[in-house]
């Protein structure tokens, strides 16, 4: 943690960013081998509706936050909604910088760490650790992954998890994955930064970009069409994470995961792709989903793209549905139970063992019955 200065020392200068309405904070990280690194925080302008629950985002491979209407949700059920673009991504991306590059899933510790101390949820060894509010994480793809070994590697950091379509296992599943890695994992002892062959063939883009058949804008020089060559330090560092999952996670808080209900192979373009995941597939990650921790929901979503909160807005409705109906189930602080006020003290003093006021106890008309006593109440019966 060399990079990050200790929160009091260090002067937040939030500043417009690319999107309307939001600000964005650069995180000066530790230099690597390609020199300066940062990652940059987004958050929207000015305060909302406040549940006391803070929200932090991590996109997937070759991405960057520009999902404004996952602000809206989150927002609109009072969550403090902020996005972290990781190093060498999106608005942390530098010219010198090889694009998505790391050897080690965990060199992203020291960013989360930096976007956590900004938001005010030091580590528990800090002086400024002490903090009121939730903490909830999303991850999308890889950054599903990267935050569930985040959060097995810190225990008590995090009070609940949602994975968005999070690659948890390669799309050849665990024998083609062990055949690949011994390949790569050559390669990347020989030319970490090689460049691996290409099979993006942007049909994953062609869902999702309104320039062809999907719905949203964004900058492709930060998520470009033909996608990065992959290099082999980090599949191979992909692959690691791929094989802590499949010996399970110890994670300590509640899970949501979301996927679509099914996926298509990217061979050929196909209208399937418009519903479906194209880019993981989806059994094969189904499987790895009871790995992640002890209480873990699943909901499989008809419909859904690789990044559900992208697909149609019927699905996303379900997406909203069901995401809500989880945070409030375990996130969400909950309700005061109703209690029946106690009588005034004098009231205690002087009431007869066992007596009951007129107006709870009336006194049947002569010649009539005492009414039935009504059944007891789930809480009387408690």
């Amino acid at each position: 943690m060399s990079g990050i200065a200790p929160g009091p020392e260090r002067e937040e200068r939030w500043e417009p960013d690319v999107l309307p309405g939001f600000e964005r904070l650069t995180l000066p990280l530790a230099p690597d081998d390609e020199g300066d690194v940062v990652a940059t925080l987004v958050r929207r302008v000015g305060p909302g509706a406040d549940a006391g629950v803070d929200l932090l985002y991590v996109h997937g491979w070759i991405d960057y936050f520009f999902q404004t209407h996952l602000a809206d949700f989150w927002e609109g059920l009072g969550v403090r909604f902020h996005a972290l673009d990781l190093r060498k991504y999106g608005r942390s991306l530098r010219d010198h910088q090889t694009p998505g590059y790391t050897d080690d899933l965990a060199v992203y510790d020291e960013d989360i760490e930096a976007a956590l101390r900004a938001l005010g949820h030091a580590a528990p060894d800090a002086p400024s650790s002490a903090h009121p509010r939730k903490l909830l994480l999303m991850g999308h793809s890889t950054g599903g992954l990267t935050l569930a070994l985040w959060a097995d590697r810190h225990p008590g950091r995090a009070d609940a998890l949602v994975l968005n379509s999070p690659w948890l296992e390669f799309q050849t599943r665990y024998l083609g994955r062990r055949v690949l890695e011994g390949p790569v994992r050559a390669h990347a002892a020989v030319a970490p930064r090689g460049h691996l062959v290409n099979v993006d063939q942007g049909f994953y883009v062609r869902s999702i970009s309104r320039r062809y058949d999907g719905e949203w804008d964004y900058d492709t020089a930060w998520r470009p069409d033909s996608g990065w060559r992959a290099t082999p330090a980090w599949l191979a560092a992909v692959f690691d994470g791929h094989e802590r999952v499949a010996h399970g996670l110890g994670v300590d808080v509640p899970i949501l995961v979301l996927l679509s209900a099914r996926s298509t192979a990217p061979v050929r373009w196909h209208d399937d792709m418009l519903r479906t995941d194209s880019v993981l597939d989806v059994p094969g990650v189904a499987r790895r989903v009871p790995h992640l921790g002890s209480v873990v929901t699943l909901v499989r979503i008809d419909g859904a793209l690789h990044d559900v909160t992208l697909s149609a807005a019927p699905v996303r409705e379900v997406v909203w549905r069901e995401t809500a109906r989880w945070f409030h189930g375990y996130v969400a602080p909950a309700a005061p139970t109703p209690t029946t006020p106690r009588p005034p003290w004098w009231r205690r003093l002087f009431a007869a063992p066992g007596a009951v006021s007129r107006s709870a106890a009336p006194t049947p008309p002569p010649g009539r019955s005492s009414p039935r006593s009504p059944a007891p109440t789930a809480q009387s019966r408690l």
